[in-house]
């Protein structure tokens, strides 16, 4: 077994583990997802506030998809 195997085998497991946290604590997920963007946007001045809600939703979305299902994170938090 060569190292990109290794690798590939820690990625696989990484990517269980946040599927399994999304799963059972996908509001929590949110939240947290929502408070940061607020906190980013709060200390830029609200002047990137579009692009940083963009991106909590891009991440909301690839999380919730972990599964292949888009049913953890609910929508519309923040």
């Amino acid at each position: 077994m060569g190292v990109f195997d290794n690798l590939k085998d820690a990625a696989e497991s990484l990517k269980d583990k946040a599927s399994d946290l999304v799963d059972g604590h996908g509001d929590k997920v949110g939240e947290g997802l929502d408070k940061a963007g607020d906190f980013v946007d709060e200390k830029t001045g609200g002047k990137y506030g579009d692009k940083i809600d963009q991106g909590v939703d891009q991440a909301k979305s690839q999380l919730d998809n972990l599964d292949g299902q888009n049913d953890d994170i609910p929508d519309n938090q923040g």
